[in-house]
């Protein structure tokens, strides 16, 4: 967006001009705005002033900025083949200004005007009046999955060129996220299945993204039902797989492919998504299950003396055992890693499901007491009640006695516990054909799996950019409110890199919202109307960075006055 003076009627004022391409016309259209006058602020008498509102600069500032720099309105233009809304927005127009209204004030699609209104920064040059949930519906329902994909594919290309991202190792995963949409509404996307919430009576959308290894920034997603298999979505993303290794190839301008390696978590497992993956150009790093045969293997020989060593470096208090044996039919390397974190954690949970089972095996006993149970009936239950953290390792039951009068035996057997606690308990499985890897280059590699758990929290309810409540019912709307949640998400983290600040996404985002201007209505003692003029906040030093860094002058150059100044302490 290109931002000039004019003089009008004697006057200056500041306009903002963009060039957008109109694919029925076949020619460039030109849409201008005017920000405001150009003059200095008029003197004015304070006891005949008053307040009469904010506007929004910094955070919105910060994110048009980068929105600016990856030219994300033109990559989802050209996908989506110039679909917009007639005389309105286009599709790339309207995803980013969701996208940045969920990153900065969540709210309906019908407060999205209204929320473009209020800031200074410009997403386009059309009112606000034009962006409206109507308009996003329509343009929902022309946009397909794979114009969504291929814009993907670009806007990362775009990202790993211009913040020289590390896109080496990439971290996959999957979550959900809960809708309230009516049972009988068609709709293929929203479906019941295991909810993320643990909530049972509503229908969930799933979502998988791929993340880079810094940064926290989501390259590739895709939406999917509610009741879709984790191997099948990531079995559905290889073809963008392989069409994003060749952008970020071309991004980085590489001579030659690079060796990129995806992490994923042993819901993933699969000996053909294995061999897929190395079709498209991936190697592969995963946590095998516990119970898989190979697994169990490893634990066991990871568990002899002097087999599990620490690691160097960063990863001090790490440590590790490493083997090379074969996972089915494939050449693998195994990493038994120890994190006492994990133990504690998992200490606890035993400990508290234990307390829940003794007293559901006490009720057992008083039930059998009773002849209030048959030995069947005592098996389901007593199964049930041991199903959960490993308790029917070391909870040792015995029953016995005939259907209509079953007896019971159980106690808790401490050495197995210990045994437990000793060789799987705070332990993971990893496994690789990274060969050439050093333990702690796979240890490193495999706790990147943690930026997609982060992302999925600023995304879920009450974070930094957050997916729902979603009044979106049919499943092209649900894919485009998908589409600009990632977005924002992407700018948040791009940002971030960016202003590179010591606090967190969410404290970098409130302090960028601390960056606004107030309108203040004053009188100039002539005749006319009572002039509007904007008043420069007071900046702290990291505020000041965020000016300077996201070009915020241009929206507002008085905001330049109140840096001359001392800044404030934070």
């Amino acid at each position: 967006m290109h931002i000039f003076e004019r003089e009008v009627g004697g006057r200056r004022y500041r306009i903002a001009a963009q060039s957008v391409w109109d694919s029925q016309q076949r020619r460039s259209v030109a849409r201008q705005i005017v920000l405001g006058p150009a003059a200095p602020a008029p003197v004015a008498d304070l006891a005949a002033t008053c307040t009469v509102g904010t506007r929004a600069l910094g955070d919105v500032g910060a994110l048009v900025w980068v929105a600016e720099q990856l030219d994300l309105v033109g990559h989802i233009d050209r996908a989506c083949g110039g679909v917009g809304a007639k005389g309105g927005p286009s599709a790339g127009e309207l995803a980013v200004a969701v996208a940045i209204q969920r990153a900065c004030a969540p709210g309906p699609k019908r407060d999205l005007g209204d929320f473009l209104d209020a800031s200074l920064p410009r997403v386009s040059c059309l009112p606000g009046s034009a962006f409206t949930g109507q308009a996003f519906h329509r343009v929902a329902q022309q946009v397909t999955e794979h114009d969504l994909e291929q814009a993907q594919v670009a806007i990362a290309k775009a990202a790993v060129m211009h913040f020289e991202l590390s896109a080496d190792v990439l971290a996959f995963d999957t979550t959900n996220f809960d809708t309230h949409i009516d049972t009988l509404t068609p709709g293929e996307l929203a479906r019941r299945g295991h909810a993320k919430s643990k909530r049972k009576d509503l229908r969930v959308v799933g979502l998988g993204v791929l993340v880079s290894e810094t940064g926290h920034v989501p390259l590739l997603y895709r939406t999917y039902s509610g009741n879709g298999s984790d191997q099948a979505v990531l079995a559905g993303c290889l073809g963008g797989l392989a069409q994003l290794h060749e952008a970020l190839d071309s991004g980085e301008d590489r001579l030659r492919p690079a060796q990129r390696t995806l992490v994923r978590d042993g819901g993933f497992w699969s000996p053909q998504l294995e061999l897929d993956l190395d079709a498209a150009g991936y190697y592969s790093l995963i946590s095998l299950p516990l119970g898989h045969k190979a697994a169990e293997e490893a634990l066991q020989t990871a568990a002899q003396r002097g087999e599990m060593k620490p690691l160097s470096g960063k990863l001090s208090g790490v440590r590790a055992a490493r083997m090379r044996a074969q996972v089915g039919e494939l050449d693998r390397t195994l990493v038994v890693v120890e994190s006492q974190e994990l133990l504690l954690g998992q200490k606890r949970g035993i400990a508290a499901a234990l307390v829940k089972a003794k007293v559901e095996l006490r009720k057992l006993e008083g039930l059998i007491q009773k002849g209030r149970i048959t030995r069947s009936r005592l098996q389901d239950r007593v199964k049930k009640a041991l199903a959960r953290e490993h308790l029917s390792s070391f909870v040792v039951t015995t029953i016995a006695g005939t259907d209509p009068a079953p007896t019971l035996h159980w106690e808790v057997d401490a050495a197995k516990r210990r045994e437990l606690e000793k060789t799987r308990l705070g332990r993971r499985v990893l496994c690789t054909d990274r060969h050439n890897w050093s333990t702690g280059r796979i240890v490193h590699a495999f706790r990147g799996q943690w930026n997609v758990e982060e992302l999925f929290r600023r995304a879920k309810k009450g974070g930094v950019v957050p997916w729902g409540p979603s009044h979106q019912w049919a499943d092209g709307s649900i894919r485009l409110h998908t589409f600009a949640t990632v977005l924002g998400l992407m700018l948040v983290s791009l940002a971030r890199i960016a202003l590179a600040p010591d606090a967190s996404a969410r404290k970098m985002m409130q302090s960028l919202e601390g960056i606004k201007t107030t309108l203040v209505r004053t009188s100039t003692g002539g005749p006319g109307r009572r002039p509007t003029v904007m008043l420069a906040p007071e900046l702290t030093a990291e505020q000041r960075k965020a000016v300077k860094i996201f070009d915020l002058g241009k929206w507002f150059p008085d905001i330049l006055s109140s840096i001359t100044a001392r800044p404030r302490k934070s």
